[in-house]
């Protein structure tokens, strides 16, 4: 800079980003001409012509402008309109700040690397998929990171029971509410009987059972009357409120057990619609489906020549097409996150529930078979006609707080529910060998073994 040249005062910002710059050659820029682009030969005779010497420029002034903060703190001075301040800070102070490495907001949205766990278990559940028969979908999320691993969770898959679980919150925010207490009690109704797991079938008609009771025994055995009988407390547009409130179009319209029944068997014939409870039953014991296709005929009175599909495997099939009682994955598990942290219930009634699915006695060997045993699993499991599900929150207990993640699992198209339980047992040998529930150490000894071949598996059906 020549001598007797004016000098002005640096702007707030080149100040604090540039420091010595407190005073820089020539007047105050007007407006935004100092910034818009001119020619060397222009710029050296207007500084020529007002100073009395050419103004050489730095080379950071021909660096192109960042769109984002980038690992160089003080260009950040020049892209807001600092550009001749940084002129001058010379090639030395441009590589002082290279070397200084990432800071400030740039460093701050950097993203950090993945943990291993994610590659491992994104891998073996690639891998899982070609070992069984049944197709299968899981989520993974884990809730301490946020971060979630998935093999076509964004698929629609048939529920089954996992259904009820949003039963049980309707009912429990019932009780919230007021509206009734676990300790009511309902008596049970001839038309309330649905075939299927549990003890509520066993109570004649007229038996006065509580809410209580009634909720645990839909989770904890999947008891198909005692689902019914607390649908039918709260009412069927409470429940399907609810799941729309808390997963918007993330879980299709959820019915009851009975009328799953009905609208599978309605794919033979429309008279399906007059099923009663007693006739689930009689077609429950039939031992093969040709048999049951002859007790469908005969409690409808209508000839089987008459109906629609040559099998109730087809029938059901049909049914599952539908996307009743069926949904994503992920929005099952964003439901399952939304429990877990008490989004969806009080704290006590969240306590509650959670203990209540730690008791599940169904699918002993299902993804609670591929955990260590340390873990607590609360869940809600799933059976049907050729699909299976398991789904829940996995607590694992470590020093503070206990690490937890959510699972949400089910497979489809294998007749044999023991081949199913296998690949969801394998789910849960896959998420803690990869790491995720042993502090980061894949293969760790407390895992149950690694997935091995089924007899018979093929590649993944879709």
């Amino acid at each position: 800079m020549r001598e007797g040249a004016p000098w002005r005062r640096a702007a707030p910002e080149a100040r604090h980003a540039t420091p010595g710059a407190e005073w820089l050659p020539g007047p105050k820029p007007a407006g935004n001409r100092a910034c818009a682009p001119r020619s060397q030969a222009v710029t050296a005779a207007r500084h020529t012509a007002r100073y009395g010497a050419p103004f050489r420029r730095s080379s950071i002034a021909h660096l192109p402008r960042p769109r984002h903060p980038g690992p160089w703190p003080r260009l950040a001075a020049w892209s807001s309109g600092g550009g001749r301040a940084l002129a001058w800070l010379g090639p030395l102070a441009l590589a002082a700040s290279l070397a200084a490495g990432p800071t400030g907001a740039w460093a701050q949205r950097a993203p950090a690397p993945l943990p291993l766990w994610v590659d491992l278990l994104q891998a073996e559940l690639t891998l899982l998929a070609t070992r069984h028969t049944a197709s299968v979908g899981v989520y993974v999320r884990d809730l301490d990171s946020g971060i979630s691993v998935s093999h076509r969770a964004d698929e629609r898959w048939y529920l089954a029971s996992s259904v009820k679980v949003p039963v049980a919150l309707a009912v429990l925010r019932a009780v919230e509410r007021g509206d009734f207490t676990l300790d009511t009690p309902l008596r049970v109704r001839a038309s309330d009987y649905v075939d299927g797991a549990g003890a509520t079938n066993a109570h004649p008609v007229g038996t006065p059972l509580s809410v209580r009771y009634l909720l645990e025994q839909m989770i904890v055995y999947s008891d198909n009357t005692a689902s019914d009988m607390l649908i039918g407390l709260v009412g069927l547009r409470a429940v399907n409120a609810l799941v729309d409130e808390l997963v918007p179009h993330g879980i299709e319209r959820i019915t009851t057990l009975a009328d799953v029944r009905r609208h599978a068997y309605g794919h033979l014939t429309p008279e399906a619609v007059h099923l009663s409870g007693h006739d689930f039953f009689v077609l429950k014991r039939q031992r093969n489906d040709a048999e049951r296709l002859q007790a469908l005929a005969r409690l409808l009175d209508v000839p089987a020549a008459s109906f629609q599909r040559t099998s109730v495997a087809d029938a059901f099939e049909a049914y599952y097409r539908s996307g009743l009682n069926s949904g994503r994955l992920d929005a099952y598990a964003e439901l399952l996150q939304q429990l877990a942290d008490g989004q969806v219930l009080n704290a006590a009634h969240t306590a509650y529930l959670l203990g209540v699915m730690e008791r599940v006695q169904t699918g002993a060997q299902r993804i609670r078979a591929g955990l260590p045993e340390a873990a607590r699993f609360a869940h809600k499991t799933g059976t049907q006609r050729a699909r299976t599900c398991d789904s829940g929150l996995i607590r694992v207990p470590r020093m503070g707080v206990d690490k937890r993640v959510i699972v949400v699992a089910c497979t489809r198209g294998d007749p044999l529910s023991a081949r199913s339980d296998r690949a969801l047992r394998d789910v849960g040998a896959a998420i803690c060998q990869s790491g995720l529930l042993t502090e980061g150490r894949p293969h760790d000894p407390i895992c149950p073994p690694a997935a091995r071949a089924v007899p018979g598996a093929g590649t993944d059906r879709r």
